[in-house]
C-alpha cells in the first residue's frame, strides 16, 4: 500500500484558491501593462533618439576584445588579457545576437558554466560542479547587489530579470572569488553589469512572441536631468507557456513576469558621481510537486501548485576621486522579496552596506581594501510538509578585505589578499588568495593562483524540518521520512589551485586555457538517525529521521578552453570546451547516500560552437551548437547527453528598427536537461521559435 496520488490535477482547496487569486491579480497587472505601454509610446515620441546598437562584433578586433576592462576579479578595472583568473565576458553584442530571452540562456555561452532547465520557470545553474535547483556555490550579483537567498544559499532564477538591452556585460569568473566577494563565491562569480543611464537616452520599444515565449514586451525611455546627469525608466513583461511532463501530459509550469525599474546617474562634481536605481517585480507561475501533507498523514499528493513572488530593491552608489588619484566608493542597498512556494510564505529583508578604497602605494603596490555589513531578517510560514525552526530570524554579517597587487618586474606581478568575515552561524572565516601573473609579451599572459573560499551555513541547514515522502510498512501501517537541520553545522571549505594561459598568437585568433584542481571539506550531508514510532501529527507511524551534517569531502580537477577566430571580416567563430572530474568521498562512519549523487549532477564534458555572420551590412545570421554530456543521476535518474542548436536571423531597417527571428532546440521536438530532487517535477525543454521587433526613437 503506497500513499501517493499521482493525479496531476490539484484537488486541494488551498491550491485552487491560490491559483484563482493569482489569475485575478494577473488580469489586473496585464491591464496596467497595456496602460503603461501606451503611456511609454506616447512619451518616447517627444524625446531624442536612443543610441542604436554598438558596432558589430565582427568589426571589433580581437585585440580590442582582449583589452576589455573587467572589474569582478579585483573590484577594480583591469584588462581582460592581463587578469590572473579564469574570466569570460558576455558582451552586449553577444547578448543582442544570441536570440536568448532570459539570463540563464545567456549564461550557456560561458565555458565551464552548467545551465540546465528544469521546467518553464526553473533552472539549475552552477560552475564546475555540484549543480541543482538551489546550487549554493556560485555567487550571483546584479550591479553589485547579491541575489542569493540565505535560506538555501541558492538563487531563485525566476526572480532575476534585467532587460537584455540594458546589460552592458556579464562577467563570469570560474573559480573562487571569496577574497573580494566573500561567502558563497566558491566555484565562481556571475556579475551582471547594466549600462549607465547616459548610454540609454531616448526611447525603446520591443515586442515579441513565439511558440514558447508566448508574449513579451519592453517599453523604456531615458533622458537628461540637468547637466551631466541622466535617467531611464522601463516596464518589462513576459509570458512563457507550459511545457510537457516526461509522461507526455501537459504541465502547468507557465510563467508570467511583470517588472518595472529605473536608474539615474549623476555627476555631482568633477570628483563625485552617484548612481541611484531600483526594481519592482511580480511573477505568477506554476509547478508540479510531490509533497506530504503533515496535517493529514499519511497523505502524499502530486499536483499542480501555484507560485507567486513579489520583489523590490533600491540601491545607491557614490564614487569619489581623491586629489592623489585614489578612488573610493560607498554602496548601500535594500532588498525585499515575498515568495509563496510549496505552501510556504517566505519573506526576506536585506540591508547591505559596502565601502571600498583603491589607491597606489609607491610605484609597485596597487591596494584595494574595504569593509561591509549585511543585515537579513526572514519570516516563514509552515508549508505542506515543510517548516523552519524558528519561523523568523534576523542575522548580521560583518566583513573586511584587503588585496595588494605587487609589481615585481615590468612583466611579473604578485597579488596577495584575504577576506575576514563574521558569519551568522559559522563565526569567523578567512578567505585568502595569491596570484602570480606573467606577461612575457603584450599578447601573452601566464597566471597561477591558489585560494580558499567558504560557503556559509544557511537557514535550511540549521532550522529546516521537512517530511519529503511517506511509505507503506509490511503488514500494514506507514512510515514518514523526516529531515531536520543541525545547530552544529559547519561552513564548507574549498581550496583551489589554477594555472592559465591567454594569448593572441595571430591577428585573427585568440585562445584562453585554464587547468584547475580543488579540495572540498565539510560538505553538507544528510545523515540518518535511529527510527522510532510516534503518534504526533496523525495516526501511529514510523519515523525515519535524518539530520544535516558535514561528513563528506571531495576533490575535483579539469580544464577549460575557448577560442575566437575571425575567419573573414564578416564571420567570427567562437568555440569552447570544458571537462571536469568530481569525486565525493564520505567520511568514515557517514551513512549518507545523497551526497555522492550530487557529483552525478555534473556533465563531465561540454562543447560549444558559435558562429556570427554579417551576410550583408544589415542582415545577420547567428548560430550556436551546444553539447552537454550525460548526467549519471540528475536527481531522479540519469539524463541522457543532448545537443542543442539555436539560430537567429536579424535584419536592421535603417538605424532605428531591428527585426529578428530565432529558433531554439532545433534538433529534437523535446528533451530533458535535469531531474530535480526538491519536490518539483521536471518537464521537457521544447523546440521553439520567437519573433521580435525592436524600435528605437
Amino acid at each position: 500500500m503506497l500513499f501517493v496520488d499521482t493525479s496531476v490535477a490539484a484537488d486541494s482547496e488551498l491550491c485552487k484558491a491560490s491559483r484563482s487569486s493569482a489569475n485575478g491579480t494577473w488580469r489586473r497587472r496585464i491591464l496596467w501593462v497595456h496602460f503603461l505601454a501606451a503611456w511609454g509610446l506616447s512619451g518616447t515620441m517627444a524625446i531624442r533618439a536612443q543610441n542604436p546598437p554598438v558596432t558589430d562584433l565582427t568589426n571589433i578586433s580581437l585585440e580590442d576584445l582582449m583589452n576589455v576592462q573587467v572589474t569582478s576579479v579585483s573590484k577594480k578595472e583591469e584588462k581582460l588579457s592581463q587578469t590572473g583568473a579564469a574570466v569570460y565576458v558576455i558582451s552586449q553584442e553577444d547578448i543582442r545576437r544570441s536570440g536568448a530571452t532570459n539570463i540563464p540562456d545567456l549564461l550557456r555561452q560561458a565555458p565551464g558554466v552548467d545551465v540546465a532547465q528544469i521546467d518553464a520557470n526553473t533552472y539549475a545553474i552552477s560552475i564546475r560542479g555540484f549543480n541543482d535547483r538551489l546550487a549554493d556555490k556560485v555567487l550571483v550579483l546584479i550591479d553589485g547587489r547579491t541575489v542569493y537567498t540565505p535560506t538555501t544559499s541558492g538563487v531563485y532564477w525566476d526572480q532575476q530579470d534585467v532587460p537584455l538591452e540594458d546589460i552592458d556585460r556579464i562577467e563570469v569568473i570560474r573559480g573562487p572569488g571569496g577574497t573580494v566577494w566573500g561567502a558563497n563565491a566558491v566555484n565562481g562569480v556571475i556579475n551582471i553589469i547594466t549600462k549607465s543611464a547616459g548610454d540609454t537616452k531616448g526611447g525603446l520599444v520591443r515586442t515579441g512572441g513565439g511558440s514558447q515565449n508566448a508574449a513579451s514586451g519592453l517599453v523604456q525611455y531615458g533622458g537628461e536631468i540637468g547637466q551631466g546627469s541622466s535617467y531611464r525608466v522601463f516596464e518589462n513583461y513576459s509570458n512563457t507557456g507550459n511545457l510537457t511532463l516526461p509522461t507526455g501530459q501537459g504541465a502547468a509550469d507557465g510563467w508570467h513576469m511583470f517588472h518595472t525599474g529605473f536608474r539615474s546617474d549623476w555627476t555631482l562634481s568633477p570628483h563625485d558621481t552617484m548612481t541611484v536605481q531600483g526594481d519592482f517585480m511580480q511573477t505568477g507561475e506554476g509547478q508540479t510537486i510531490s509533497v506530504v501533507f503533515t496535517n493529514a498523514l499519511p497523505l502524499m499528493r502530486t499536483f499542480n501548485d501555484a507560485v507567486t513572488t513579489g520583489a523590490g530593491n533600491f540601491l545607491a552608489r557614490w564614487n569619489h576621486t581623491l586629489s592623489n588619484g585614489s578612488t573610493m566608493s560607498l554602496q548601500v542597498y535594500y532588498d525585499r522579496y515575498d515568495r509563496h512556494d510549496e505552501g510556504v510564505h517566505e519573506g526576506l529583508d536585506t540591508f547591505d552596506f559596502d565601502f571600498q578604497h583603491h589607491w597606489r602605494v609607491g610605484e609597485r603596490n596597487d591596494v584595494v581594501w574595504g569593509v561591509g555589513y549585511r543585515s537579513t531578517s526572514d519570516s516563514h510560514t509552515a508549508g505542506y510538509g515543510k517548516t523552519y525552526l524558528p519561523l523568523s530570524q534576523a542575522n548580521n554579517l560583518f566583513s573586511a578585505f584587503v588585496q595588494d597587487q605587487i609589481r615585481l618586474t615590468q612583466s611579473l606581478s604578485l597579488t596577495l589578499g584575504s577576506k575576514l568575515e563574521h558569519q551568522p552561524y559559522a563565526r569567523f572565516q578567512f578567505e585568502p588568495s595569491a596570484r602570480v601573473v606573467w606577461t612575457p609579451t603584450d599578447r601573452q599572459t601566464v597566471w597561477i593562483s591558489a585560494s580558499q573560499a567558504i560557503k556559509e551555513v544557511n537557514r535550511e541547514q540549521e532550522g529546516l524540518q521537512i517530511e519529503p515522502y511517506t511509505f507503506a510498512l509490511p503488514g500494514g501501517g506507514f512510515g514518514v521520512a523526516q529531515y531536520t537541520g543541525n545547530l552544529n553545522s559547519q561552513a564548507e571549505r574549498f581550496r583551489d589551485f589554477e594555472i592559465g594561459y591567454r594569448a593572441q598568437p595571430a591577428k585573427r585568433f585568440s585562445v584562453d586555457v585554464t587547468a584547475f584542481a580543488g579540495l572540498y571539506h565539510n560538505l553538507e550531508t544528510l545523515d540518518p538517525g535511529e527510527p522510532y514510532f510516534t503518534t504526533d501529527q496523525g495516526p501511529p507511524h514510523l519515523v525515519l529521521p535524518s539530520s544535516f551534517g558535514n561528513t563528506a569531502s571531495a576533490h575535483t580537477y579539469g580544464a577549460e578552453v575557448f577560442a575566437n577566430w575571425n575567419a573573414t571580416s564578416r564571420w567570427r567563430i567562437s568555440t569552447g570546451y570544458s571537462a571536469i572530474h568530481l569525486n565525493v568521498i564520505l567520511d568514515p562512519g557517514s551513512q549518507d547516500t545523497n551526497e555522492p549523487e550530487r557529483a552525478d549532477n555534473t556533465p563531465e564534458n561540454q562543447v560549444q560552437i558559435r558562429s556570427q555572420v554579417n551576410v550583408t551590412r544589415n542582415l545577420e545570421w547567428d548560430s550556436a551548437a551546444y553539447y552537454v554530456g550525460r548526467l549519471r543521476d540528475g536527481g531522479n535518474g540519469p539524463v541522457p547527453a543532448y545537443t542543442r542548436v539555436d539560430t537567429r536571423l536579424g535584419w536592421r531597417i535603417g538605424r532605428h528598427v531591428e527585426l529578428s527571428l530565432a529558433g531554439q532546440n532545433l534538433l529534437a521536438p523535446r528533451h530533458a536537461e535535469f531531474h530535480d530532487a526538491y519536490e518539483v517535477s521536471n518537464t521537457l525543454v521544447e523546440r521553439s521559435v520567437l519573433g521580435k521587433i525592436t524600435l528605437r526613437f
